[in-house]
């Protein structure tokens, strides 16, 4: 099984909704999990509310550090994050998607960036499926 790594800073928004994303939506062969620099207590609030709005019950995930060996084991990881906190991550192919914290944004500004990273996830997808 192939892995794909979603990491930001507090594991509870931007990579939880891109995590979700890709699992409902992987080719045949792959998986993704997600992590964080500095993991929050739970998945931000909104992010579950988003998430809802497209089917997708994210409510029992919890946000988990990033390790050497999620690195390691990552064929593909994604930075989901922008700015100077956001992680640096080893792994054999790595990528910045630089999506703003829509942490505390208005929903409707959430939703924006929700939508964002639906789109990079629908077109990672379709790369991965091509490869």
């Amino acid at each position: 099984m192939k892995k794909v790594l979603f990491v930001c800073v507090e594991n509870s928004f931007r990579s939880q909704i891109a995590e979700a994303y890709f699992n409902k939506y992987a080719p045949s062969g792959w998986t993704a999990t997600s992590a964080g620099l500095k993991p929050a207590e739970r998945v931000h609030p909104n992010a579950v509310k988003l998430m809802l709005e497209e089917g997708i019950d994210i409510s029992h995930k919890r946000p988990q550090i990033m390790t050497r060996e999620l690195q390691k084991n990552a064929d593909v990881a994604i930075i989901v994050c922008s700015g100077a906190l956001c992680p640096v991550v080893y792994a054999k192919r790595v990528e910045e998607w630089n999506m703003p914290d829509p942490a505390e944004m208005p929903l409707e500004e959430a939703r924006k960036i929700r939508d964002a990273i639906k789109a990079k996830v629908l077109d990672l997808v379709e790369r991965l499926r091509e490869s």
